[in-house]
């Protein structure tokens, strides 16, 4: 199996922050025996250590060219018809697939790792529409145009300037000055004797 583009793995520290809710959890119920209004705070402290808890044993997400990997359930990615992000914090993806079933992918990792599954998810779903855009509309790109064939391009029709003598006369006077170096158009007079 080809290695993966990115992994993201859930974040250890909210099982920390279950732990330490469950521990205020029961020194809350302890106050509430005395003080019957601290059941509040035990029932908001057990369902947010609940909460923590849920985050902390989210599957990991693989990232992979062909494919994506939550825990072992293997995703291609072009049976994804559409993608859309419910939510930022956690991140909440609703996974839409061609045969209309869709799940929920959930993902409670830092921001940069959050914004970098998101754009992933985006990238390699190309066949999927993206928050209701097609892919294409989404991303801002254009297919390319289409190679158009090249012209032979033919060599400009001439039309003549000179007479055909005056052209002959032309004719002459470039040899001459080609042989020569230099035009005479009339004969030299030879130099006189001093």
């Amino acid at each position: 199996m080809p290695a993966a583009v990115s992994r993201y793995e859930a974040s250890r520290s909210y099982l920390w922050t279950g732990v330490a809710a469950l521990a205020f959890t029961s020194f809350s119920a302890w106050v509430a025996l005395a003080w019957p209004w601290a059941w509040i705070a035990t029932a908001l402290l057990f369902f947010g250590s609940i909460l923590a808890f849920a985050l902390g044993l989210l599957p990991d997400i693989e990232v992979h060219e062909s494919h994506l990997l939550v825990n072992t359930h293997r995703i291609p990615w072009n049976q994804i018809a559409r993608l859309d992000a419910v939510a930022t914090f956690p991140l909440v993806v609703r996974v839409t697939f061609l045969n209309n079933r869709s799940m929920v992918l959930v993902y409670a990792g830092d921001a940069d790792a959050r914004r970098s599954l998101l754009r992933n998810l985006r990238r390699y779903s190309r066949e999927a529409l993206i928050d209701g855009a097609p892919w294409r509309t989404f991303w801002n790109e254009h297919p390319a145009p289409a190679a158009q064939p090249r012209k032979v391009q033919t060599p400009p029709q001439r039309y003549p300037l000179l007479l055909a003598e005056d052209e002959a006369e032309v004719e002459r006077m470039f040899q001459q000055l080609k042989n020569a170096g230099h035009l005479d158009l009339e004969p030299r007079k030879a130099p006189e004797d001093k």
